[in-house]
């Protein structure tokens, strides 16, 4: 897996639907909690050409700040 910045959260989820640009609504659970997440793709997934479909399950590093945003790093 790739670096891991230091105040990122990283979360498991479940990509739920793709959207324009490289987007996509991933659905993460957080102490029983179930949340939508609004996550695009890693530069290194991107010069790669890792396709993410729905139902991928992936890993979304979040920012404390905002915590409906992500950046997908890893796909399962």
């Amino acid at each position: 897996m790739g670096k891991v910045r230091a105040d990122a959260i990283a979360v498991e989820g479940v990509v739920v639907a793709a959207l324009p640009n490289a987007m996509f609504r991933v659905e993460v659970v957080t102490a029983g909690e179930k949340h939508h997440v609004l996550a695009h793709i890693s530069g290194k997934m991107r010069k790669y050409y890792i396709r993410i479909l729905p139902g991928d399950s992936v890993t979304v590093e979040m920012s404390p700040y905002d915590l409906t945003r992500g950046r997908i790093t890893f796909r399962r």
